[in-house]
């Protein structure tokens, strides 16, 4: 099929959609396949459900005397294709973000800091890999004066793979931890994904920001000749830390005032401080670029603060690797505010061989601090209790969410986190 023909097709669409479930009349429809669905089948129902033509792949649901259906050898690598030459067509900054934590908080307020003076298009929620950057490519229209597009990975080639798709002017990298260890082959592994954003970037002459006060990212600076550093003295934004105790407060370019944010943790520091080192880039005064910071409010299970009876509850369930497991018990451990404190931890996925080894270190980092209820829920989890022998073991959510209901908790200061797939945020209704 010729993309010319196709992008004239998705210029007089309502959109694109991969899915029947959410399809809006008037969508080009792309037919994916997976492991363990054919969208192909679905082709004669989003056409039902109002889509303006479907792009399909199998030749067993090809319907040649309707000319709603269109052809491809690959509907995905058409998809794929169709967003890159849309791409092609934007004339504004696209910046690349990746890293293994606090990516979507980091896009979320770049996303608000930049609004304070552009028609912002950003990544909406985590549609971040080989699929959802195409659609957010997609969904960037004529009005948008520029736009994030956040980047995961969860094996070699997979940056490199959406950088090719989105062309990146501009980049980012929150930080690099031990996320999706299984996958990329180790901590090496890992390091030499998120630096393929930066890779793309050198050879394209784009501009990269970079966290000098990260050890590994401060490194990396000397690839470039002329490198975006924050958030230290001299930087070329510089950003300070005041406490966090549970909220971020900072004050930004040696300015007295120091502005409270609503993020929990000193791990969303760094977050902050790159919003505002963007911001500040592409001309964001420091005042409207501090404002966004402090009205932004953190939602969606990253962070988030909720109260039940006297508890104060941190939901951190969206996702969790050993990086972002460290900084959060840490972070915990030094809050104050409430009598009691508990933590409830989950098991943390794609890992592989180093699942047991980075679950039992849980363990040793909790047993640094002075906590008064640990609970730990899951299978991979119990290699922890090897260093925290005195944690309360569930290896299912329904012992768990019964004892946590017969407990009648008061007064506590809870954090719960794990990986995605745990939905831990389900124990809430429960204390």
């Amino acid at each position: 099929m010729n993309i010319s023909i196709l992008y004239t097709l998705f210029k007089n669409s309502t959109g694109v959609s991969t899915d029947t479930r959410k399809i809006e009349k008037g969508n080009l429809f792309f037919a994916l396949k997976g492991p363990n669905f054919d969208a192909n089948a679905f082709a004669p129902k989003a056409l039902e459900m109002g889509a303006s033509a479907v792009v399909i792949d199998e030749a067993n649901y090809f319907v040649e005397d309707d000319e709603r259906y269109f052809w491809a050898e690959d509907s995905l690598k058409m998809l794929q294709d169709l967003a890159n030459y849309h791409r092609k067509q934007l004339e504004i900054p696209i910046i690349g973000l990746t890293g293994s934590n606090g990516k979507t908080t980091t896009k979320e307020l770049m996303k608000a800091v930049l609004s304070k003076k552009f028609k912002t298009a950003a990544t909406v929620g985590n549609l971040n890999n080989h699929i959802g950057v195409p659609l957010t490519l997609l969904s960037v229209n004529e009005e948008d004066e520029i736009a994030i597009v956040e980047m995961g990975a969860n094996k070699p080639g997979d940056i490199a793979e959406l950088c090719h798709i989105a062309e990146p002017t501009h980049g980012v990298i929150t930080n690099i931890g031990r996320a999706h260890l299984e996958g990329m082959g180790g901590p090496e592994g890992v390091l030499k994904t998120k630096t393929e954003l930066f890779q793309f970037l050198k050879e394209n002459k784009g501009k990269v920001f970079i966290n000098s006060q990260d050890p590994i990212l401060s490194n990396l600076s000397k690839r470039f000749e002329d490198p975006v550093l924050y958030p230290a003295k001299g930087d070329y934004c510089e950003v300070q830390f005041q406490e966090a105790n549970p909220f971020v407060k900072f004050s930004v370019e040696r300015k007295d005032t120091v502005f409270l944010s609503h993020l929990i943790g000193a791990y969303n520091f760094g977050n902050i401080a790159t919003a505002l080192t963007i911001g500040k880039f592409f001309g964001v005064g420091i005042g409207k670029a501090a404002e966004a910071i402090v009205e932004y409010q953190p939602s969606n299970m990253r962070s988030q603060l909720m109260e039940k009876r006297s508890n104060l509850i941190i939901l951190d369930a969206y996702n969790a690797n050993p990086s972002s497991m460290e900084v959060a018990i840490r972070t915990f451990g030094e809050m104050t505010g409430k009598k009691n404190k508990m933590l409830i931890l989950g098991d943390m996925f794609e890992l592989g061989e180093h699942a047991e080894a980075e679950h039992e270190r849980l363990g040793e980092i909790i047993s640094e601090y002075d906590i008064d209820k640990v609970c730990f829920t899951g299978q991979l989890i119990a290699a922890a209790l090897a260093k925290c022998p005195k944690a309360l073991y569930f290896p299912d959510p329904f012992s768990f969410r019964n004892w946590l209901q017969d407990s009648k908790l008061e007064d506590y200061l809870i954090l719960i986190k794990g990986s995605r797939g745990m939905k831990l945020e389900g124990l809430v209704d429960f204390i």
